[in-house]
């Protein structure tokens, strides 16, 4: 079992969040504990009254919803009733078991999960300390859970990378309300399961989902102003449809957000830098063989390649995504051997040369037209993401250092 704690300021926006889920057919509300009435015949007004009491009690604690996610593997056979026990026993294990709480069983990912909805105000005013509670109290309540409930322990097995498609652009840019659902699925999970230092890194993983972290053209007002919206992208790369603010999207993936997050992701990063360099190095670029054999052998292994040209055609970047362990990499941070120009020169290709060849995979030797479907080297992935993944591609980004924090503007606040 995993267990994932998000603390924050409004408790309706986690509730509407869970709530939207249900309306969409992809959950259900099914316990409430510590409400006036049954789960079945609450409304999301009772539900949100019930906390807003709550919270009335200490106005002074501003940081007071809770919400957390419980997933577990696909092999645990869990029905209704033991997501509740388990519910329950973990709350009360990590001191909200007095407290009131919402259960939602979510069906919208390939693994089993559940998310719980509470807050710290206690029924006497006093509030409960949130201060490392992943780490102090939250850890090891999974650890007692997985022995008392016999489910598959988190710690110490390989973890399989999380299922997600890129967006369906036919059926997402009509509506700005598709849109949105599309593109928060697939950032939230980007930036959950992802590390990366810069939003040029962010946007080589999110484009593998034909979506775009944008912030803007120089002298716009929202590159001005250091804001962030995303967008969805065709299959030309081209933005489309309703661009999305970033403060708009349930986590606020925003560039103070992400900034926070690059820093960290430096470190997280670094155990598997040799990891992807080895790879790379157990390519022989034998007589013949040509830079499309490099990104098929990196493909196998579970390394995207994204190049980066100008639009002479001359290859200038090349940023590796490694799926496996969720790790996105500049090809110059791995080492001079490992940037554009030195894995071009393993082949001796003149990278400042128009003729230097651009490194996609042909199609009509990949494509099964049956099933679209990569059949060489058995990747399992699609051609046009390959050649997505390894087509020219414009750099929106800016690095984390060139980011300045937006003054707050003083004033009252709605």
């Amino acid at each position: 079992m995993v267990a994932k704690v998000i603390t924050g300021k409004t408790i309706r926006g986690v509730l509407s969040y869970n709530e939207n889920k249900v309306k969409e057919g992809t959950a259900a509300c099914i316990k409430a504990e510590g409400f006036p009435v049954r789960v079945g015949v609450l409304s999301f007004n009772g539900k949100l009254q019930t906390f807003l009491d709550y919270q009335l009690l200490n106005s002074k604690v501003k940081t007071n919803a809770i919400h957390i996610s419980l997933n577990f593997d696909n092999s645990d056979r869990l029905d209704k009733n033991t997501l509740e026990e388990i519910a329950a026993a973990y709350l009360d294990k990590i001191g909200f078991g007095s407290q009131p709480y919402l259960v939602y069983q979510h069906f919208d990912a390939a693994h089993p999960h559940v998310h719980l909805v509470t807050t710290n105000v206690k029924v006497d005013g006093s509030r409960i300390d949130l201060h490392n509670i992943g780490r102090d109290k939250s850890e090891t309540a999974r650890r007692e859970i997985e022995i008392d409930f016999n489910l598959v322990k988190a710690q110490g097995r390989n973890h399989r990378n999380e299922i997600l498609k890129p967006a369906d652009i036919t059926r997402a840019v009509y509506g700005k309300s598709e849109t949105k659902r599309t593109i928060s699925n697939i950032v939230n999970a980007v930036v959950r399961s992802y590390k990366f230092t810069s939003i040029h890194e962010l946007n080589a993983v999110l484009k593998q989902y034909n979506v775009i972290a944008d912030q803007g053209k120089e002298g716009t007002m929202i590159r001005t102003m250091n804001g962030l919206r995303y967008s969805l992208l065709n299959k030309k790369g081209q933005m489309v449809g309703v661009p999305i603010k970033a403060s708009s999207i349930y986590g606020k993936p925003t560039l103070q957000f992400l900034t926070g997050q690059f820093e960290l992701n430096e470190i997280r990063k670094e155990p598997q830098k040799d990891r992807v360099k080895k790879i790379i190095d157990a390519f022989e670029p034998k007589h013949g063989k040509q830079f499309q054999d490099f990104v098929r052998h990196m493909v196998a292994k579970g390394i995207y390649p994204v190049v980066r040209q100008n639009e002479g055609g001359r290859i200038y970047g090349l940023t590796f995504i490694d799926n496996e362990t969720k790790c996105v990499f500049n090809g110059s941070t791995l080492g001079k051997g490992y940037s554009a120009k030195g894995i071009q020169d393993r082949f001796q290709v003149d990278p400042n040369s128009k003729g230097a060849p651009i490194p996609r995979l042909p199609a009509k030797e990949f494509r099964d037209e049956s099933t679209h479907q990569v059949k060489s080297q058995g990747t399992g992935i699609s051609s046009d993401l390959l050649q997505k993944l390894t087509e020219a591609d414009v750099d929106h980004s800016n690095t984390p250092y060139d980011l300045k924090r937006k003054k707050k503007r003083r004033g009252r606040s709605i």
